[in-house]
């Protein structure tokens, strides 16, 4: 199997915040969706991600946090096993991040030991 990097991203919410409830909730909807996950031996890794960063661009500058620019956070990722990124599409499908208005980008990940020019790696055209 190959493994799948899942992005969750939201809309930066300067709103009212969620109640303890609410967010209980919310955490209790991700847990019994990612034990699911493990229980078909496809699980991985996942962490969240706090909003406090920096970002680091061209000629050295660094700006505070990746929110400056941006209108979607990137709120978390869960890295997955699958055979093919339908398969891991499928998975993302029941994602609660989904219920919420967020949306959750699949990505194949490459090892340091993967071929570079195959399954789809490179998309380039020689000139």
């Amino acid at each position: 199997m190959k493994e799948f990097l899942m992005l969750f991203r939201n809309e930066s919410n300067e709103g009212p915040k969620p109640s303890a409830e609410q967010m209980q909730a919310v955490l209790k909807q991700w847990q019994q969706w990612i034990k699911k996950i493990a229980a078909q031996g496809r699980y991985s890794g996942t962490n969240r991600l706090l909003s406090e960063g920096k970002t680091l661009k061209p000629g050295k500058m660094i700006t505070d946090g990746p929110f400056i620019e941006a209108k979607e956070m990137v709120g978390g990722y869960l890295i997955v096993k699958a055979n093919s990124l339908d398969e891991a599409v499928e998975m993302a499908k029941e994602c609660p991040n989904l219920i919420y208005g967020g949306n959750v980008e699949v990505r194949r990940v490459m090892t340091i030991d993967d071929d570079p020019s195959s399954d789809g790696f490179l998309n380039t055209k020689e000139g």
